[in-house]
């Protein structure tokens, strides 16, 4: 197991998290996972580049051991944290987020002084109260186990992954509750989450990797508009016959992406 510090970091809000830092040398990079997901699930990232990189990632509100603290759950909430998180550990150099995790990014990437962002399949746009009726029913019936019957419920449930990335689920959900996402969908209603025009005048290296139109997290005509519409520092690539979980059903490809993406844009 590849060695890692656990640091604490204060919220200005009065809350705090917890983060983790693989590596001593070189660049930040800096990971924000999506939802039911925490700062464990960064750890294939870790392992492939921290003997480039200081890699670091948190956990967002409501999971892994935030798990206690449910909210808010506004984006600009989680963008803010993010912009506490890179105060509070120095300044960071590129920022890499999973879906509300990229979301985050990708809005905060803009706000926070790095140089790169790249983004999987981020929520360009708050999905609809049907996913969100649909994700949280499921959830609700999984939380229904606690301990170490819901420990050994996820790892059976994610079998086909690595046992890294099944340790870091195991890790998001110990002892979390369905309460953030409700507040996800309930807190983000008002429209201002959607990062179109973001990505439309994108002022620095951006790279979306996105899922297939199938799997996507984005709709469909979401996903035309960007592809037609951003700018010249946006780069997107698209695994058609991948799911929004892309990073971890096929890391290596998912990486090699990121390797040409960091590689074409060397930080000084």
């Amino acid at each position: 197991m590849i060695a890692s510090q656990r640091l604490t970091i204060a919220l200005d809000d009065g809350a705090q998290t917890t983060a983790e830092r693989w590596g001593t040398n070189g660049p930040v990079l800096l990971c924000v996972h999506g939802m039911v997901s925490s700062r464990r699930s960064w750890l294939r990232v870790a392992q492939r580049y921290a003997d480039r990189y200081q890699v670091i990632a948190y956990d967002q509100r409501g999971h892994g051991e935030s798990a206690e603290i449910p909210g808010p759950m506004s984006l600009e909430r989680g963008v803010r944290d993010l912009e506490n998180v890179v105060a509070a550990i120095g300044g960071a150099d590129v920022l890499l987020g999973h879906s509300w995790g990229g979301a985050v990014v990708v809005r905060g990437g803009l706000r926070a002084p790095v140089k790169q962002v790249a983004a999987i399949d981020p929520m360009i746009v708050q999905v609809d109260d049907a996913w969100y009726d649909e994700y949280v029913a499921e959830l609700d019936e999984a939380f229904a186990r606690v301990g170490a019957e819901r420990d050994a419920a996820m790892r059976a449930e994610y079998a086909q992954w690595h046992p890294d990335d099944v340790e870091g689920k195991v890790h998001a959900v110990h002892a979390m509750t369905s309460a953030p996402i409700r507040a996800l969908r309930d807190e983000n209603r008002d429209g201002r989450w959607d990062l179109r025009p973001e990505i439309a005048a994108y002022d620095k290296p951006l790279l979306l990797v996105m899922a297939g139109r199938d799997g996507s997290i984005v709709p469909g005509a979401v996903l035309d508009q960007i592809e037609s519409d951003h700018s010249a520092e946006v780069e997107i690539v698209t695994f058609e016959d991948r799911g929004h979980n892309l990073h971890r059903t096929d890391f290596e490809s998912f990486a090699t992406a990121l390797d040409t993406f960091l590689a074409g844009h060397p930080i000084a």
